[in-house]
């Protein structure tokens, strides 16, 4: 199930947005509301990152700010289509659950069905856990590198992305006993897990540093034949 082009989230004003999550309609649901959260805060972080652009105290990290707005903007857009994914996701398993299961053909094929959309419907709010960590690991790089009179934001930014990654990893975690498949429940829970504790590491990070008001040198470059 694919929401058209006009249905699309990112096509919606915030107060229609708002209106949608707060209705009976179980779409959007909070794993939607995560990623549009996730979307604010590269949001935040890309404007962080243009607000020191071009800024003679802080040439020392150009490179960095040019880095860290083009992911800002990259990951912003991201977020918004994971939002419509994880809404199409629901969409495909509710249609599963509806399945006829009269016979015993019927319940096997609505058990596939459930099995293959419960797994989607698992992998959507992880690829946001994912997105959340790219997202923090950039605000975290930008604390104490880029405009001081915009560093609350970065807070916002880190604080955004934490809220974002527990809420797609809920997601993440009621949709897998429905997949069927230990081995990859086991792993994912182990991956949402080594996610979670590394996000809040950095979102840690970037608290203290915007809170002490330190200045901190240029990131190292990374060692040649390294992206």
């Amino acid at each position: 199930m694919v929401q058209s082009t006009s249905t699309r989230f990112r096509d919606l004003t915030v107060d229609e947005f708002v209106r949608r999550l707060a209705s009976a309609s179980p779409v959007p649901g909070g794993g939607s509301a995560s990623a549009i959260a996730g979307s604010l805060g590269a949001s935040l972080v890309a404007m962080v990152a243009s607000l020191s652009e071009g800024r003679p105290k802080y040439v020392a990290h150009a490179e960095l700010h040019t880095t860290a707005r083009d992911a800002g903007e990259h990951l912003a857009a991201r977020f918004l289509e994971l939002a419509d994914a994880d809404a199409a996701a629901y969409g495909a398993f509710s249609a599963a659950l509806k399945l006829a299961r009269g016979t015993p053909d019927e319940t096997e094929r609505r058990t596939a069905a459930m099995r293959t959309a419960a797994r989607e419907a698992a992998e959507v709010p992880l690829d946001c856990v994912e997105a959340c960590l790219e997202l923090v690991a950039t605000a975290e790089a930008l604390a104490g590198r880029s405009n001081a009179n915009a560093s609350s934001d970065l807070n916002v930014a880190s604080l955004l992305a934490e809220a974002a990654a527990r809420g797609a990893a809920a997601n993440v975690l009621v949709n897998l006993p429905s997949v069927g498949d230990p081995d990859y429940t086991d792993r994912t829970m182990s991956r949402v897990d080594e996610l979670l504790r590394e996000i809040e590491r950095l979102a840690d990070e970037t608290r203290s540093v915007v809170l002490s008001g330190r200045s901190r040198e240029p990131l190292e470059p990374a060692p040649a034949g390294r992206s």
